[in-house]
């Protein structure tokens, strides 16, 4: 028997970002830290897209709609993360264009 499907949560944001103008709280939360958590998760979404479509393929008892629902969360994810980074690679082709 397969698990129930889990409702759709809502977006958060990362605990490092902040409003500007309020110091950190604690640690050094920078977009580095952001960064480098986004790429994570994302890559843990297609490694686990990938485990999903090998037990599928193998006959080890994934059903095919939870394949599918693996497979199309990664690529999601993966464009949502393709989009965030074009938009800093813009943003900071923009600054370097400033003049000073």
């Amino acid at each position: 028997m397969s698990a129930p499907i889990l409702p759709i949560s809502g977006a958060t944001l990362p605990q490092a970002i902040r409003p500007a103008g309020q110091p950190a709280s604690g640690g050094t939360g920078g977009f580095q830290d952001v960064l480098s958590s986004a790429i994570q998760k994302v890559e843990a979404i297609g490694q686990n897209a990938s485990v999903s479509v090998e037990r599928f393929l193998a006959g080890e008892g994934e059903e095919l709609h939870t394949t599918i629902l693996a497979t199309q969360q990664a690529e999601l994810s993966f464009e949502l993360f393709l989009q965030a980074r074009n938009k800093v690679v813009s943003a900071y082709q923009e600054i370097m264009r400033m003049q000073m």
